[in-house]
């Protein structure tokens, strides 16, 4: 049966994760034929299983550093797992998915003539000297670091597409996606919003690293998914990179208040050593992305911060 003319059949690898499957999720809603593969090392079945009846949705169980056969109009490449916990579990096979990851999914796109995404990290920064960042920093990364396997990772993705961009008219784009959170974030990847959530829930200690002064930015997953799709739509003229996420700055210490605050919980907060190599400041320039895409984050994280305890709340304390 011939595909509507406005439908597409569009891969999101890393679709079973989270931000995975809220794209999922947007791209169904919107009438596209959706595969999603997923190795399932981070990603979870619970996250799409209500899509699976969907006949316009399939699941493939796949590891992207193996090459993938498939017909499609649009690659989505979100493979990788992003919590220091898990990436540095195996940091040689975090390397192989964001490297020979990559090359196979560029290989798809050049075969297909498909346009392909990649989800980079506001990682690519490092520990970064300039705030905040902009697209035109190069950053400040420890190559032989503990979290280099995903740092440089992602920055040899980056440099993978925009040489098959350059050597070959490849038509991609390129997100470096600061710290999002939301709903089906797992549990226990060690990320400091579902951390404090989770701390918070079961009224247990806070745990701060240093003295809980550096900084981040939260943005909510709708208003990441949002870019993510207005980015996709470009022009060819726009390969990237551009940052998404949300410019609000806030200090972890802030961030865990709000959490006790908004849970009601009489966790205390506790202070530990801070980890190697971890950014004390951490925080989008959104210019690019209000030029291109007319996008900023809109979710203040008072209310971003309410739906996902809702969330943690529901499917962790029953």
């Amino acid at each position: 049966m011939r595909r509507p003319d406005h439908q597409k059949r569009i891969l999101v690898t890393g679709g079973a994760g989270f931000l995975g499957s809220h794209l999922c999720e947007r791209l169904l809603a919107e009438g596209h034929e959706v595969i999603c593969a997923d190795n399932l090392y981070t990603g979870n079945r619970g996250n799409i299983r209500h899509l699976l009846a969907d006949h316009r949705f399939e699941f493939i169980r796949h590891d992207i550093t193996f090459p993938l056969f498939v017909e499609v109009d649009e690659i989505y490449n979100l493979a990788c797992p992003a919590s220091p916990i898990y990436y540095q579990q195996d940091p040689v096979q975090t390397t192989k998915t964001s490297v020979h990851g990559a090359i196979n999914m560029l290989g798809l796109a050049k075969r297909t003539k498909a346009r392909i995404l990649q989800a980079s990290t506001s990682e690519v920064y490092g520990d970064p000297e300039v705030h905040p960042q902009t697209e035109a920093y190069w950053g400040n990364v420890n190559p032989i670091g503990i979290r280099a396997c995903y740092d440089e990772g992602k920055r040899c993705a980056e440099t993978l597409f925009f040489d098959y961009h350059r050597q070959y008219g490849l038509e991609i784009k390129v997100a470096r996606i600061f710290n999002t959170y939301g709903p089906r974030m797992h549990p226990n990847d060690g990320r400091v919003v579902s951390n404090f959530i989770l701390q918070a829930l079961r009224n247990e200690p806070i745990t701060l690293y240093g003295e809980g002064q550096q900084t981040r930015s939260f943005c909510y997953v709708d208003d990441l998914i949002e870019a993510l799709v207005r980015l996709m739509a470009t022009g060819p003229d726009f390969p990237g990179p551009v940052n998404l996420g949300n410019p609000v700055e806030f200090t972890i210490r802030e961030l865990a208040e709000l959490t006790v605050r908004l849970t009601g919980s009489k966790s205390e907060i506790v202070f530990r050593p801070l980890p190697q190599d971890d950014p004390k400041q951490r925080k989008p320039d959104g210019t690019l992305a209000k030029a291109k895409l007319d996008w900023a984050a809109t979710t203040q994280l008072e209310e971003g911060l309410g739906k996902t305890i809702e969330y943690f709340r529901q499917e962790f304390q029953g």
